[in-house]
């Protein structure tokens, strides 16, 4: 959980969780929504990747990024549950 809250710790991560609850983007589509290099955005994406937040699917070479939705439903429960809210 302790990557977990590192990756929901920046604000540009959590904008390209935003996203990706919408739709599969690959790394160059992220990467247009935001005014800095691709090796930054590359490094958004591997420490969302490690927290398990993200998930990467490579066909051809084309890597498109989904969200994980179990491990962020899980982490937004386990919010709730620190502020009292048992999702009733």
């Amino acid at each position: 959980m302790k990557d977990v809250w590192n990756a929901m710790s920046d604000s540009t991560r959590r904008q390209i969780l935003t996203m990706l609850q919408k739709t599969d983007m690959t790394a160059g589509e992220i990467g247009e929504q935001f005014d800095v290099s691709g090796a930054t955005i590359s490094h958004h994406l591997k420490i969302l990747r490690e927290a398990g937040l993200i998930i990467s699917t490579k066909e051809k070479q084309t890597i498109t990024y989904s969200l994980n939705t179990t491990v962020f439903q899980d982490f937004l429960k386990g919010i709730a549950d620190m502020f009292g809210g048992k999702g009733e």
